[in-house]
């Protein structure tokens, strides 16, 4: 199984949240939409979320799906208050300059697939 750690170093992530220990998680699958509606029925729980999106509901679906993670792509940042908000809630946004399909190909070569 690939753990985070993997996954942020084999990719070259940013960990926009608090630190954890990231050797510790292992994702289960995969996930990559920016219609927030899709990822609550399509995304399970434990997995990695791929989206362009960086507001605050990205963390309120992560939240309630109980994701391993999310990756924001192509230089999306969230405002400080969102990176806040998944401190408060658990979880873990990484964000890279990469497209969503450059991502979720590497996850997939990593050995993640979908839910």
């Amino acid at each position: 199984m690939t753990t985070l750690q993997e996954i942020i170093d084999t990719l070259g992530l940013t960990v926009l949240t608090e630190p954890k220990d990231f050797q510790q998680i292992t994702p289960t699958s995969g996930y990559a939409a920016d219609l927030l509606s899709c990822v609550m029925t399509g995304a399970a729980g434990r997995g990695i979320w791929v989206t362009l999106q960086a507001h605050a509901n990205v963390v309120a679906v992560a939240a309630l799906l109980e994701l391993s993670a999310v990756i924001i792509t192509e230089a999306a940042m969230p405002e400080q208050a969102v990176i806040d908000k998944a401190n408060e809630e658990n979880i873990t946004l990484l964000s890279t300059a990469r497209p969503t399909f450059y991502v979720a190909g590497r996850l997939w070569e990593l050995g993640l697939r979908d839910s």
